[in-house]
């Protein structure tokens, strides 16, 4: 594709596998975006209804779901969930369709989600969703859903696995990109301390209390390489039919 292209919509959205985790990941890239205009849609695969040790499914989901919302609500953003229950996410014909329906709705043009390699299955597999979805839901015969003006393949990007190094080989991610966020990183925090189930979750299950501060820690160690206090970092897909130029390079690292 043409190196110089530029999106016709100012549509981002994250397709991530669970509530927080675009918090977590990508946030701070979220809020420059909303910034700078642009329409800004967080979305997750899984419900969180296994993200509690006390609670049942319904009740967890229901929570999580709220926070999501609350989360997105901080930067005018809104919040989708496909219901999908955790661990148990698939990269199969029916979730395959429930993807494509909601960018066929949303018809984003910047989309985030996890990499290839990741701690978990549910990340993994909604890297799969997301891939099959960008591709597939500018194609008219993908769904009966009428396409939005300017659909297109969206510029797409893998955000950093959980602690930025690859699971298989325990080596640290290279980035093709990474955004400086020192001036979103209090929005960001407030936007991730929404989802504070999640914390009691962590402190039960992983025997981690430190929620917020084991984020800001990594967004420090990845602002230390671009020489500022706060970055996020990420891969682009590059792949045919993918837009190939910087897309996130041009508009905030200039």
């Amino acid at each position: 594709m043409n190196s110089t292209i530029q999106p016709q919509r100012r549509v981002a959205m994250t397709l991530l596998a669970h509530p927080d985790d675009a918090e977590m990941l990508c946030a701070g890239t979220l809020i420059r975006l909303a910034e700078a205009g642009w329409a800004i849609h967080i979305a997750t695969v899984a419900a969180g209804d296994c993200g509690s040790a006390t609670l049942g499914q319904k009740e967890i989901a229901a929570i999580r779901y709220k926070e999501g919302v609350a989360a997105a609500g901080k930067i005018d953003a809104k919040y989708h969930c496909l219901n999908e229950p955790d661990v148990h996410v698939a990269f199969d014909k029916a979730t395959i369709a429930k993807v494509i329906e909601l960018m066929r709705q949303v018809a984003p043009t910047l989309l985030f989600t996890h990499p290839r390699h990741d701690y978990m299955l549910d990340h993994e597999q909604a890297h799969l969703l997301a891939r099959a979805g960008a591709f597939s839901y500018p194609i008219p015969n993908a769904t009966k859903r009428p396409l939005v003006d300017g659909s297109a393949i969206p510029w797409l990007y893998y955000c950093d696995p959980v602690g930025g190094r690859d699971p298989y080989t325990d080596e640290l991610v290279k980035p093709t990109t990474c955004i400086d966020v020192s001036g979103q990183i209090e929005r960001k925090i407030e936007m991730l301390a929404c989802h504070a189930s999640q914390r009691e979750w962590l402190r039960s299950h992983h025997g981690m209390d430190e929620y917020i501060e084991a984020m800001k820690r990594f967004g420090n160690e990845r602002g230390q390489q671009i020489g500022v206090s706060y970055g996020e970092a990420f891969v682009q897909h590059r792949g045919h039919p993918f837009p190939v130029n910087d897309l996130l390079a041009e508009l905030f690292c200039k």
